[in-house]
């Protein structure tokens, strides 16, 4: 007898709502993928810190067993691949289990197999292949997705460097990446030999290093799922970067806004266009699936360029999933799940990305991701915990009352906070405080960050406390973001 074909959303909608297979996100927090639990029976997230202190119906958070220091999201997942507690639940649930992360690699990769599973992404290799940012501006040449003026070459010294950049016609001033990394760590603005020498211990003997132009543009971002019907494309969002209320890393992410007027209506069809061929190209490559696309759009000319490539989820997924159209019809990501699941389903894409493009489809939102900006560490002995907080009239934060739906915010004199520092962890320069998210705008027309912006964050801020750190423990920064 054939399988039964997926014709429409409603079908697709249905076949999630009665899914009968366990699927498991598992990563440091549910952050990404919030709410998701709501559109897939037996969807649990399986997580090492608990953000709700209990209080979530799908959040698995295994006590604490020994285990080396974690250098990695993928160390955490692997960690938590290996606990009894979630070993058990695994088998306690039964099916042939679903395994989705923000990240993994082949040690992971193998753990599914041994729990009987099976992983839901392209395969780590691949992913961590077209993660490479150098690969990500060859991937966008062939699929005629312009990147910022650049050059692709290894640096041995600043005069080498110099060289390079009068053979690629790029000038002297320049942004610098290494292939891999978050962008707060590893990219370098480099105008001068003193800049150079500030960083030259990060840079010589990285490989290729990305060699751009700099240019004055703003940050933007936008996800995409690449299924065998073809891609499809979510809205343009702005990008926070580098304030320093949020984050002491300059050019580090931080946050952003989903409104239907982010970007005048050419630049918004644009990345769109460029997120749809870039994808085709992905799938040529070999990759399917959930991704995400920096842009980089010049203030004064409008022109769009691409920055960098995620090969999955990303911070910014929460956003897009809960997005208006993603209560119209479906979560991007559920797209993604479907493309894995093997179900055969029959899409007109072309008409979902033009329904989805209509400004209708986006409501006004906004999330901040709160470190801790100063040059110090202590203990926290007190957070504010996850939940609905309120904004009174004389501009003070105060708690309200205990949620874990975005969707709660009733306005924008109410914000959802979902916290990360809980009480005894250490709190270091850049460690995560939490994340905010609020009704409206966070940043001006000039995308610098409100006044309303700012007294959310000093709000949420004020409600930490800690003590002095003992002068005999130490504590290092971990080299890596869990989100």
């Amino acid at each position: 007898m054939p399988k039964k074909v997926l014709n429409n959303i409603s079908e697709i909608r249905r076949y999630f709502h009665r899914n009968e297979e366990p699927v498991y996100f598992v990563s440091a927090t549910n952050f990404n993928l919030l709410g998701l639990d709501e559109w897939v029976k037996n969807f649990k997230y399986i997580c090492y810190i608990d953000c709700y202190d209990g209080r979530h119906p799908n959040v698995f958070t295994p006590t604490e067993a020994p285990h080396a220091e974690f250098q990695s999201i993928e160390d955490i997942n692997n960690y938590l691949l290996q606990h009894k507690e979630v070993i058990d639940l695994i088998k306690r649930r039964g099916g042939k289990p679903k395994f989705v992360f923000l990240m993994f690699d082949e040690e992971t990769e193998r753990l599914v197999k041994e729990l009987g599973g099976e992983l839901w992404f392209p395969k780590a290799k691949l992913r961590t292949q077209c993660d490479n940012k150098i690969e990500t501006v060859r991937i966008g040449d062939k699929a005629g997705v312009p990147s910022v003026p650049n050059a692709l070459s290894e640096v041995t010294d600043y005069d080498q460097l110099r060289s390079v950049c009068e053979k690629a016609g790029i000038g002297h001033d320049l942004v610098l990446q290494s292939a891999f990394g978050d962008s707060g760590h590893t990219t370098f603005f480099i105008k001068s030999e003193a800049d150079f020498r500030k960083h030259e211990h990060e840079i010589i003997g990285e490989g290729e290093i990305k060699i751009m132009k700099r240019i004055d543009c703003r940050g933007s971002a936008i996800e995409a799922c690449a299924t065998s019907q073809g891609t499809i494309v979510g809205p343009l969002m702005t990008e926070l970067v580098g304030f320093k209320e949020l984050t002491p890393y300059r050019g580090g992410w931080c946050g952003n806004e989903i409104f239907a007027t982010a970007f005048p209506p050419k630049t918004r069809e644009r990345a769109r266009e460029l997120t749809f061929k870039f994808g085709e190209q992905l799938r040529k490559e070999g990759y399917r699936g959930y991704f995400e696309l920096d842009f980089l759009v010049e203030k004064k000319s409008g022109d769009i360029w691409l920055g960098e490539l995620n090969p999955r989820i990303t911070g910014a997924s929460s956003m897009t999933n809960h997005a208006a159209f993603a209560h119209a019809d479906a979560p991007l990501f559920l797209f993604h799940l479907l493309e894995f699941s093997k179900k055969k389903f029959k899409l007109d894409v072309d008409e979902l990305n033009a329904r989805w493009a209509d400004h209708d489809m986006i409501d006004d939102w906004s999330q901040m991701v709160i470190k801790h900006t100063d040059d110090s560490v202590d203990i926290v002995t007190h957070a504010p915990e996850t939940g609905i907080y309120k904004m009174l009239t004389d501009g003070s934060v105060v708690y309200d009352r205990f949620d874990y739906h975005r969707r709660a915010v009733e306005s924008e004199n109410e914000a959802f906070f979902l916290r990360i520092l809980k009480p005894g962890d250490f709190r270091y320069e850049g460690a995560d405080l939490g994340i905010l998210v609020t009704r409206g705008r966070s940043m001006t027309s000039n995308f610098q960050l409100n006044a309303r912006a700012k007294k959310w964050i000093h709000g949420i801020k004020s409600g930490f406390t800690a003590r002095p750190l003992p002068s005999a423990e130490v504590v290092a920064e971990p080299a890596f973001k869990i989100m």
